[in-house]
């Protein structure tokens, strides 16, 4: 392997490397917003709030439900609906985000370079996506909605979850 490939090879491995972290972040960061949720009643977390979505609650379904309904696009695979009214309860998001994650998890640990210039369609959009593009859009996706999680956060008077990538450790992928 000439010096120049070698330099490429690692600048994309450390590309696929770096997404590959930012999932471990957000689900490292969604977990605990689960247990923070649990100093909050039912009715707390599924009161409609001003700005994002509706609740508490339905915003973390809803992460769950778009992570995984584009993951599962990239793979060509049909979209499984899934209806709040079922998981209406933290037990149960928490229950449906472990599911999900383990399925993500497995996608994730391959080769990630070898797709990431693939187009890809879905049901629910007319345009097609690159599998990098639509990586780097759940990322997003989920790091915004945490944030609106933060806002609500104050408005019940309690602390958020802290957002620093820094200084937290990872679990592997290959844990899940």
């Amino acid at each position: 392997m000439t010096k120049a490939n070698s330099y490429c090879y690692k600048q994309l491995y450390r590309g696929v490397f770096t997404l590959i972290n930012f999932f471990k972040y957000n689900w490292q960061v969604r977990d605990e917003w689960f247990e923070w949720c649990n100093q909050l009643s039912n009715e707390e977390l599924i009161k409609e709030r001003t700005g994002g979505v509706g609740s508490i609650l339905y915003i973390l379904f809803h992460i769950i439900d778009v992570e995984y309904s584009w993951v599962r696009g990239i793979q060509g695979k049909e979209d499984i609906v899934v209806e709040f009214a079922d998981y209406d309860t933290l037990e149960r998001v928490k229950s449906l985000s472990d599911r999900f994650r383990n399925e993500i998890a497995e996608f994730l640990k391959k080769n990630l370079d070898e797709l990431k210039e693939k187009a890809v369609c879905v049901a629910w959009d007319e345009d097609k996506y690159t599998v990098e593009e639509i990586l780097h859009h759940i990322i997003a996706h989920e790091i915004h909605h945490i944030g609106q999680l933060s806002v609500w956060s104050r408005e019940v008077e309690l602390n958020p979850v802290p957002a620093n990538f820094i200084g937290r450790k990872f679990k592997s992928i290959h844990s899940y």
